[in-house]
C-alpha cells in the first residue's frame, strides 16, 4: 500500500509539473493519407481551446491528464513510441481509482506498435496527431483465437493483436479533434493476397470483455483488416467517425459489433473494400456453444460507399444470435447491397426483429439481399443440422435509383427466413437492370408500396394503400446516454 500510494503521488507531481492538470474511394494501388482528407473531414464536436483547456465531450470526464511527449515521445514518424505509450499507459493506470485520466497526443506523426488501454482512461488526439501503425510484425504480439471463431479469420490457429488493444475494461474512451489513425495497411493486404500470412492480420482498435466504451471524432486509414471491433462488450457509444480504405482490399469492413450490447453508431462516414457496418455474433459450433448474442443495436446517419459489399451487413457469423437492431437515417452510394442478411447451413443462430427505416440509395447492385449460402466454415466440425432462424425482417421508407436489381432473397430450402416486411419503398432502376427483378426463394412476408412490384412470395398487404412496417417506438438503454462536456489542460506545443 505505503509502494501505491508513493507511485500515485510521484505521479501526480510528475503531472503538475508538466502542465498536466485536473480536468472537469480509392484503387487498390492507393492508401490514404491524413493530407489527403483534410478537404473533407468531419469535425463533429471538435474540441476547441481555451488558453490552455481544451473542451471535448466523453461518457466520462477525467481528473488527471498528461502529453504523451513527456513520457519520451518523438512525433517524427520515424521514430517507434511503442515503449512510450506503454509507458504512458502504464503510469496512468494508478489513476483509475482517483478520477481517472487522460492521455493527449500533440500533433505529431506518432508510429507506435500495439499497446493495450486500461480503465478509466481516455486516449485523445489532438486534431493534427497522426497515430502511424507500425508495419512490422515483431510490434504485434499473436494471441489466442476468439473463442466464439475457434481461429482466426484470416488462418488457421491465432491472431496479431490489435493497434489498440483492452480487455475486461471499464470506462474507455477513445476520441479526440478528428486526428488521425493510420493503419499503414499495404503490406498486410499484400502478403494476404500472397497467402505470406502465417495468422491473422491485425485490426486497428479491438477491445473485449469492456463495459463503458466510447469511440468518437476520430479518423481511422487503411487498416490491415477490420476497423473497430468491439466484441463480448456492452454499453458502447461510436460516433464521428470518418473511415476510409480502399475499396479494392478485401476484410476492411469498418465497424464490426460482435457479441455485443446496448450499442450506439451514429454519425460516421465510412468508404471500405468490406461491409461498412458488420454486426456479428461468432461463426458455427463455436458460437453456437459460445451462445453471445448481439442485440440491442442502434445504428443512425450512416454515409457508406462500398462497391464490392454492403452498407449493413447482418453476419455471416451470427452463430450466437442477432436480436433488435434498428437502423435509420441512412445514406449508401455506389454500394453493393443497402442491407444484406448472410448465413448457412451449420450457422445456427438467429437474425430476428430487424428494423430499418429511411434509406436513400444511389447507384447499387442490389437494394435488399438475403443469402441462405454463404457457406465458409471454420472447420469441418459444424453441425449440417445447425440451422439458422431468420425472422421478423422490416424494412420502411427507403428510395433508391440506378439500381441493378431491387432483390436478392434467398432462404434455405425447409427452413424459410418468414416475416419479411417492405414498406414504402421506390425503386429505380439503372439503364441495364437485372431481366428478373425480384429473385425470391424459401422466403414469406408482405410488400406495402413497393415500386417496382415484388415477387409472389411478398404479396402486397393492402392494395392501393401504404401499411407501415414495424419500428419500436420504446428506445433502447444506450439511446439515452447523454455524453458529458468535458475540461483538460495539455502543455503548448
Amino acid at each position: 500500500m505505503r509502494s501505491l500510494l508513493y507511485t500515485i503521488g510521484s505521479l501526480l507531481i510528475l503531472l503538475l509539473s508538466h502542465d498536466g492538470g485536473f480536468t472537469g474511394a480509392a484503387d487498390a494501388e492507393h492508401t490514404f493519407r491524413a493530407t489527403d482528407i483534410h478537404t473533407h473531414r468531419h469535425r463533429r464536436n471538435h474540441g476547441h481551446r481555451r488558453g490552455e483547456e481544451f473542451e471535448y465531450s466523453a461518457l466520462s470526464c477525467r481528473a488527471y491528464s498528461a502529453s504523451l511527449d513527456e513520457f519520451g515521445a518523438v512525433g517524427d514518424g520515424v521514430t517507434s513510441n511503442t515503449a512510450a505509450f506503454r509507458d504512458a499507459v502504464s503510469q496512468l493506470s494508478h489513476f483509475a481509482d482517483y478520477g481517472g485520466s487522460l492521455l493527449f497526443v500533440p500533433a505529431g506523426r506518432w508510429l507506435t506498435g500495439s499497446f493495450n488501454l486500461t480503465s478509466h482512461f481516455t486516449l485523445f488526439l489532438h486534431r493534427d496527431a497522426v497515430l502511424l501503425a507500425s508495419q512490422e510484425e515483431s510490434d504485434y504480439e499473436v494471441i489466442e483465437p476468439l473463442p466464439s471463431y475457434g481461429r482466426g479469420r484470416d488462418t488457421d490457429g491465432g491472431r496479431f493483436i490489435s493497434l489498440l488493444f483492452g480487455s475486461n475494461l471499464t470506462d474507455v474512451v477513445i476520441t479526440g479533434e478528428n486526428g488521425t489513425i493510420d493503419g499503414q495497411g499495404e503490406p498486410w493486404w499484400g502478403k494476404f493476397k500472397r497467402g505470406e500470412l502465417k495468422y491473422t492480420r491485425p485490426y486497428l482498435i479491438e477491445i473485449m470483455h469492456s463495459d463503458g466504451i466510447q469511440i468518437s471524432n476520430l479518423t481511422f486509414l487503411n487498416s490491415p483488416s477490420w476497423h473497430i471491433h468491439p466484441v463480448y462488450s456492452s454499453n458502447i457509444v461510436i460516433q464521428g467517425l470518418t473511415i476510409l480504405a480502399p475499396v479494392t482490399v478485401p476484410n476492411t469492413d469498418g465497424i464490426n459489433p460482435d457479441s455485443c450490447t446496448n450499442t450506439r453508431i451514429e454519425d460516421c462516414y465510412i468508404v471500405s473494400g468490406d461491409d461498412c457496418i458488420a454486426v456479428k455474433s461468432g461463426w458455427d459450433q463455436y458460437g453456437i456453444n459460445y451462445g453471445m448474442p448481439t442485440k440491442q443495436l442502434l445504428i443512425r446517419r450512416l454515409t457508406c460507399i462500398s462497391p464490392d459489399s454492403a452498407v449493413i451487413a447482418l453476419g455471416s457469423e451470427m452463430s450466437g444470435g442477432i436480436e433488435d437492431v434498428r437502423a435509420e437515417d441512412i445514406v449508401a452510394i455506389n454500394s453493393e447491397s443497402g442491407i444484406r442478411i448472410k448465413t448457412a447451413i451449420g450457422r445456427g443462430g438467429y437474425v430476428k426483429d430487424v428494423y430499418v427505416r429511411g434509406m436513400t440509395m444511389q447507384t447499387m447492385k442490389y437494394v435488399f439481399w438475403m443469402t441462405g449460402s454463404y457457406g465458409s466454415h471454420p472447420d469441418e466440425h459444424y453441425d449440417p443440422n445447425a440451422l439458422p432462424v431468420i425472422q421478423n425482417i422490416n424494412y420502411q421508407d427507403m428510395v433508391a435509383e440506378n439500381v441493378t436489381m431491387p432483390a436478392q432473397l434467398a432462404g434455405i430450402t425447409g427452413d424459410q427466413f418468414t416475416g419479411i416486411c417492405i414498406s414504402n419503398v421506390t425503386i429505380t432502376l439503372s439503364k441495364k437492370p437485372k431481366k428478373v427483378l425480384w429473385n425470391c426463394t424459401d422466403v414469406s412476408g408482405y410488400t406495402s408500396g413497393v415500386t417496382p412490384e415484388p415477387c409472389q412470395l411478398l404479396p402486397e398487404k393492402q392494395p392501393g394503400t401504404v401499411v407501415p412496417c414495424n419500428f419500436p417506438e420504446s428506445s433502447i438503454p444506450i439511446d439515452e446516454v447523454k455524453l458529458q462536456r468535458c475540461y483538460s489542460r495539455r502543455r503548448l506545443m
